[in-house]
């Protein structure tokens, strides 16, 4: 079971390279739609301007599911290839069936779901732009495919037990 406070503060404190740590939570609905990431504005789960950001986000997830932004992915289309950013960058060059079954998600936030009222944790991702009416979280199927593997690595990295 993941240390959902310590993991919060880990992501933090790291993500500069991709997302500005006063956005690196959002909120996701049951239905998997995407709710609001600016975390500072919600007042409806009795938050208080003392509390610490990982404080706010353990009393949404009383009530909502989050996403924990943890890095981003494009796809290059003709090379096969996926460009991964997160606090270090990857290029991976995909196999014609790992670039089949991912590339249709095109640019793509990956990170980790966390169950609302609990310590369980979904990976997947969400569109780029969660501003969009139609943005979801969607999970990445487990796989022995380099590209789950290397998604895996990274998150793994970021969360603690």
């Amino acid at each position: 079971m993941i240390n959902v406070s310590e993991t919060i503060k880990n992501i933090r404190s790291t993500c500069n390279n991709y997302v500005d740590p006063d956005l690196v939570a959002t909120v996701v609905h049951d239905n998997y739609y995407m709710g609001s990431n600016n975390i500072e504005d919600l007042d409806k789960f009795d938050i208080k301007k003392e509390d610490s950001f990982e404080e706010k986000i353990l009393k949404i997830l009383k009530y909502e599911n989050v996403f924990l932004n943890i890095g981003m992915y494009a796809f290059i289309p003709v090379i096969n290839e996926c460009d991964i950013y997160s606090t270090t960058d990857y290029n991976l060059k995909l196999t014609d069936e790992e670039f089949e079954k991912y590339a249709n998600e095109k640019e793509r936030v990956f990170g980790i779901l966390l169950k609302k009222n609990s310590a369980e944790f979904i990976i997947g991702s969400c569109d780029l732009c969660n501003c969009s009416i139609d943005a979801a979280f969607k999970e990445i199927e487990p796989s022995d495919l380099d590209f789950y593997k290397k998604l895996k690595e990274i998150i793994d990295s970021k969360i603690i037990y």
